[in-house]
């Protein structure tokens, strides 16, 4: 199976606020490599293929920062 590429629009207002989501993405078991980004307000993040697109979603969402829309490897997803 190949991996997961997750893509999420995220409102975040300061660089804590990316700070949070790095750190969240950071300690998530299965994470290859992410990139946050507060000038675009997105997270992009690569996962191994047992990684969930809600399990990621989840993780986000915890930091209380608000997901405004979110992608499963090109297809756009529930949030």
């Amino acid at each position: 199976m190949a991996d997961h590429n997750y893509k999420f629009d995220i409102t975040m207002s300061c660089g804590g606020c990316s700070g949070a989501v790095e750190r969240v993405l950071k300690k998530l078991d299965g994470v290859k490599s992410y990139n946050v980004s507060l000038e675009q307000q997105t997270a992009n993040v690569v996962t191994e293929p047992s990684v969930g697109y809600e399990t990621v979603l989840e993780k986000i969402k915890k930091t209380g920062k608000v997901v405004k829309a979110g992608w499963e490897d090109g297809e756009e997803k529930a949030v």
